[in-house]
């Protein structure tokens, strides 16, 4: 049960924080820069299957190794963020290098954004479910 209350934990807090990151965060640059690229209503499917998956990455091996080890907060934080810089330094990276209206505004801002909220969300629900269990 355990889990399961770190994993839903985990989902909705990057979920909701990343909703609000997108919004605010993220698609001002994003649309002053490649407007043109982007969809007028994103696909869902793609997206939950990418949630989904990186949750279950980002527990297996930061939050649930925390939970087991009885490792600190700050430790789930760093971790998280080396995670999400990984993750969102590939992406951004990679279309800087091959994209040519890719921008150093729009790697800096969603490098930065993916690394917190990574680390933030990993963290937050491994006090969470500490908490509850």
């Amino acid at each position: 049960m355990t889990l399961v209350i770190l994993y839903l934990a985990t989902f909705i807090l990057f979920m909701g924080l990343d909703y609000l990151g997108l919004t605010y965060i993220i698609k001002p640059v994003f649309e002053r820069d490649i407007g043109d690229w982007l969809l007028d209503d994103f696909r869902i499917a793609p997206a939950g299957v990418f949630y989904a998956f990186y949750v279950g990455v980002l527990l297996y091996f930061v939050a649930w190794p925390a939970m087991t080890q009885d490792q600190s907060l700050l430790w789930v934080f760093g971790n998280g963020v080396l995670i999400g810089a990984m993750a969102y330094g590939t992406y951004e990276f990679t279309n800087l290098a091959t994209l040519k209206d890719w921008t150093y505004a729009m790697v800096a801002r969603d490098f930065t954004w993916g690394s917190l909220l990574t680390g933030t969300s990993a963290t937050l629900g491994v006090a969470i479910t500490r908490a509850l269990t």
